[in-house]
């Protein structure tokens, strides 16, 4: 295994483990508190976490029909109502059925990461059965696995692992979306920058410029003057690119275009 996998499976195993701890000692009440992930509760996030895992171990899907009352699921959201099924079939498990899933998941998943002899490039199956490239599956379970444990320590009042491997995973995972998201999605025109400056747990600065033609490019040169210059924190900055939280919630420092910035932070939430 190469050391970048090597470190995406690290980066997995500390943050599922985390996950496991926080949810260790829950009551069964504290199981259906609500999360900022919309519509789902703390069992329901776990849910998530096993039925993907469980997926990928080649487990096969459950076969179940969601009932058609469950608001947060827009009409022709077809990705949304494939991660909603294995939510809905555990809405009634106890507190010990989740806990010894989790774990028993988490023991396997870990078995079958460690053993496994792929390259960085080789095509597996994904999520709804989509081909990607291995390193590109890791990265995408250590970002969702780590947004999900801070949706549950934000509904538990446990703050952590704002600054682990995981973290960093996470952070770059979301800072390979901000081009789109400035240049085709906030249409900021060309020759433009747009500047994050990230303070907290996770320190960065960000710009990025809108080459001529449209194409966003990132990079961490200083911008002299940006059209908008977007202040927060590493928390809130994820909370609002992992649509957890609404712009107009945040704690943020504006400079620069308002009508340009307003278009950027309404385009934010990448998930």
């Amino acid at each position: 295994m190469s050391n970048e996998l090597q470190y995406l499976v690290d980066a997995w195993e500390q943050s599922v483990r985390s996950l496991a701890d926080v949810v260790a000692e829950l009551t069964e009440g504290q199981w259906s508190r609500a999360t900022e992930c919309p519509g789902w509760s703390v069992r329901d996030v776990v849910s998530h976490v096993i039925g993907v895992e469980r997926e990928l171990l080649g487990d096969p899907r459950p076969i179940h029909s969601l009932p058609r009352d469950l608001a947060h699921l827009r009409p022709g959201d077809e990705f949304a109502r494939y991660c909603e099924i294995p939510v809905d079939v555990r809405r009634c498990h106890t507190a010990p059925e989740m806990t010894g899933e989790l774990g028993d998941v988490v023991r396997r998943r870990l078995r079958m990461l460690r053993e496994s002899n792929r390259s960085p490039d080789t095509e597996v199956r994904g999520m709804m059965g989509r081909s990607t490239p291995y390193e590109h599956l890791l990265r995408s379970r250590v970002f969702d696995v780590w947004t999900h444990v801070q949706d549950v320590r934000r509904a538990m009042r446990r703050p952590g692992d704002l600054d682990t491997p995981a973290a960093r995973v996470s952070r770059d995972f979301l800072l390979a979306q901000l081009p789109r998201v400035v240049a085709e999605e906030a249409r900021i025109a060309p020759g433009h920058a747009v500047v994050f400056d990230v303070h907290g747990p996770l320190e960065f600065m960000r710009t990025v410029t809108v080459a001529p033609g449209g194409r966003g490019v990132i990079g961490e040169q200083v911008a002299l003057a940006p059209l908008v210059a977007v202040s927060t924190d590493w928390e809130t900055f994820a909370r609002l690119m992992c649509g957890r939280i609404r712009p107009i919630d945040a704690n943020l420092k504006i400079e620069g275009d308002t009508r340009a910035a307003e278009r950027v932070l309404a385009e934010l939430a990448v998930t």
